[in-house]
């Protein structure tokens, strides 16, 4: 393994890891606080015993993803020297914005970890959603400063110069808002459906029912709110894609051909030498559709771009298929619960249904490694979209490769390590909060 590829591997490892630690921190505060608020509004305790049950695993995550956040911002600066040289000064409002906001979140899970009967109870309650709120706001911070990579905006480049910076406008680029829409309703996806995948579990076993039929309904809600919404935030990226960077789009869809009236590609074994797509379905004029509004506008090509120019076609396809596939699937368990929970009750108690959300535990997640897949290898061959390659960003210290095996070493470690803190804690839960169906006190 070359340097150049040791040094992307290791970076794709280390974010690979860290999203879905902080996607988990982002959003489990949130249910966490719903429960506490039903516990407070009808002192029911089993309300209280999901809340400190959760707030232990937003614990483990915040503190692992902790871990690995700082490794990434330190990898930035050690495997691509010359990207942060130039793009420091430029994009690094949004990371000491993320700093602070980590710093209230640490502050408050704090207070909310150690406030219980030491606090008002609606001031410890408020702390709750701090974590939550100071959360989602560092997540939508990097996720700016990665929009930034995907549209430089804030300064002017002349002659290999980087001039006239304005660190708003960098932070407050073009694709900042559609990425970080994207993002955050995938983290509540992901993790709504990853939490209630686990209750439901615990319910087909028949194990501690009660406190688990409690914690997968606010779970469920969430995780299914947020499968129903996702396809308008795609739209809005699509769209957003198609404008900014066609060739991503062209990749996504393996669409080789610049035409009107572009077909939807649907699964399909992409042919880079042939420019073809074998084995896939085309739905005629929907791209065109999806990426202009009109089913028989033209959309860009790979023809259209030099070949060193083009992103790897098959990864960035696949992981596209992968993501909107696993997408649609959610979706459909989300429809078919909302169905039960409003007209089909007697779906409720339904072990089908329950195996259903067990069996979609990790979709989410893995749709949003897809996801950072497309967003990340569909730039290529840019660092800095149209302004800095990604082979001239790294590096020039040898032995990168055995940095990589070392790191990968470290996360599969810390990857069961929290897998097994995780199985501990579920294991305490029904052993602590074991209550019989109905009590309340």
């Amino acid at each position: 393994m070359d340097d150049f590829i040791a040094a992307r591997s290791q970076m794709a490892l280390s974010l690979g890891f860290h999203i879905i630690f902080s996607c988990i921190g982002m959003v489990m505060p949130f249910f966490m606080a719903v429960a506490h608020y039903y516990y407070l509004k009808t002192d029911n305790i089993v309300y209280k015993n999901i809340t400190k049950a959760w707030s232990k695993g937003v614990a483990i995550f915040f503190a692992t993803g902790a871990v690995s956040g700082t490794v990434l911002s330190f990898e930035l600066g050690l495997l691509w020297p010359k990207f942060m040289e130039h793009a420091g000064p430029i994009f690094g409002m949004p990371f000491s914005l993320e700093g602070t906001a980590f710093f209230i979140e640490a502050i408050a899970l704090g207070f909310f970890l150690y406030g219980w009967d030491r606090f008002n109870k609606w001031f410890h309650w408020i702390t709750g959603v701090v974590v939550g709120v100071s959360g989602l706001a560092s997540g939508i911070l990097v996720v700016a400063a990665n929009a930034w990579m995907n549209s430089p905006a804030g300064f002017d480049f002349v002659n290999g110069e980087y001039l006239n910076v304005d660190p708003m406008k960098a932070m407050f680029n073009d694709a900042w808002f559609s990425q970080s829409l994207h993002m955050c309703i995938a983290a509540f996806a992901a993790t709504g459906f990853a939490v209630a995948g686990v209750h439901a579990l615990m319910i087909v076993r028949r194990q501690n029912v009660y406190f688990h039929t409690k914690s997968f309904t606010i779970a469920a809600i969430f995780g299914c709110a947020a499968a129903l919404i996702q396809p308008l935030s795609g739209d809005i990226s699509a769209k957003d894609v198609a404008k900014r960077q066609p060739a991503k789009l062209a990749a996504m869809e393996a669409h080789f051909h610049t035409e009107k009236a572009a077909g939807l590609v649907v699964g399909g074994i992409p042919d880079e030498k042939a420019k073809d797509v074998n084995f896939g379905v085309k739905i005629p004029g929907l791209l065109s559709f999806m990426a202009h509004g009109d089913f028989n506008s033209e959309v860009t090509g790979l023809d259209k771009f030099p070949e060193e120019n083009q992103p790897p076609v098959a990864i960035t396809h696949y992981a596209f298929q992968i993501m909107v596939g696993l997408g649609m699937a959610m979706m459909g368990i989300a429809f078919l619960y909302f169905l039960a929970l409003f007209k089909k009750k007697k779906w409720l108690q339904s072990d089908w249904l329950l195996k259903l959300f067990v069996a979609a535990t990790p979709l989410g997640f893995i749709a949003v490694e897809a996801g950072w897949t497309v967003t990340e290898v569909g730039r290529q061959p840019w660092i800095i979209y149209n302004v800095m390659r990604t082979a001239d960003a790294v590096t020039p210290m040898p032995g990168i490769s055995y940095s990589f095996y070392m790191f990968t070493a470290m996360y599969v470690s810390l990857g069961m390590i929290v897998t097994f803190m995780l199985y501990r804690q579920i294991k305490m839960v029904d052993k602590l909060y074991d209550l019989p169906t109905g009590a309340k006190h």
